[in-house]
């Protein structure tokens, strides 16, 4: 239970939703910010302007999955105005306040630093990124037979990374009838690739990989499908880049070439946000808990 605990939620998109009903079941006192234009009411939670009064006695301050840019603005599809954290908001936080997010730049990193609050980026976590994993390849999938007038079954695929995304990717495309090829880096990722039956090779080959390669899907967040890469390709392919922004493909040469790129981040809360969401909800209430449970036996 989460009773006696203050969650104020600022901004986020339908996978916030679930966060929310999963605290109010849990005895939270939550506040919402940015949620102006939400039109089902949650019972047991009120919605509030930014403002220091708020934030004064904030147990835990949960942002959207992206976090805030670097100007501190916080992004909200159930709001109209926008919504920007300042220096002084961070200032009003107490001590004891831990701030929750999906990924923390540089500049939520710095505010959190300075006022020695706690900072936790859950898309950093294991059992986060994996559970994410599953919508994530089921939304790859989606876009490749969207865009794509062959089947999964006996295309040429790529998959570029063998991290908790690209595992479960290459694995299903496998199952799904694919020939399969993975590009990593480290020894042991190759070997892995080997053992799982499917085609490993260094990624610094990637150039000799590609030439008849029908769909690729990047999870690496580097510049890794170059032009020069690009150039290997053939006209048909699909690139379906799933790092995050602003992903790892040349997309200027692409068009030039008139390859098809899709850049698709944060997949999970675009085709499946109540799962998403669920995810979230039951991963922020375990740390909000401990959290809690820790400050409480230091006392």
């Amino acid at each position: 239970m989460l009773t006696g605990i203050h969650a104020a939620f600022i901004g986020g998109d339908a996978r916030q939703l679930e966060v929310i009903k999963k605290f109010i079941e849990l005895d939270a006192t939550v506040t919402l910010i940015g949620f102006d234009n939400l039109e089902s009411s949650f019972t047991g939670a009120v919605k509030r302007p930014l403002s220091f009064d708020v934030l004064h006695d904030v147990d835990a301050l949960i942002l959207p999955v992206v976090g805030s840019d670097e100007q501190g603005y916080v992004e909200s599809i159930f709001c109209s105005k926008p919504i920007q954290l300042l220096e002084s908001h961070f200032a009003a936080l107490p001590s004891t306040c831990c701030i929750y997010t999906g990924i923390a730049r540089s500049f939520l990193k710095k505010q959190a630093e300075n006022y020695s609050i706690g900072l936790q980026e859950l898309m950093n976590r294991d059992d986060v990124a994996i559970y994410n994993s599953v919508p994530t390849v089921e939304g790859a999938l989606m876009m490749a037979i969207q865009n794509t007038d062959i089947t999964i079954h006996s295309s040429a695929s790529a998959v570029l990374g063998l991290g908790r995304v690209g595992l479960s990717l290459a694995r299903t495309l496998a199952a799904l009838g694919a020939h399969v090829r993975v590009g990593a880096r480290n020894s042991a990722d190759l070997a892995r690739i080997f053992e799982m039956g499917l085609t490993p090779f260094p990624i610094e080959e990637l150039s000799q990989q590609i030439d008849d390669v029908d769909i690729i899907f990047n999870t690496i967040p580097a510049q890794i499908i170059t032009a020069r890469i690009i150039a290997n390709m053939k006209h048909s392919a699909l690139i379906i880049d799933l790092a995050s922004k602003p992903g790892g493909t040349d997309f200027r040469y692409a068009e030039k070439r008139g390859i098809k790129a899709i850049l698709a981040p944060s997949l999970p809360g675009i085709v499946a946000p109540k799962t998403a969401g669920q995810i979230m909800a039951n991963t922020l209430s375990r740390l909000v808990f401990e959290h809690t449970e820790n400050r409480r036996g230091k006392k």
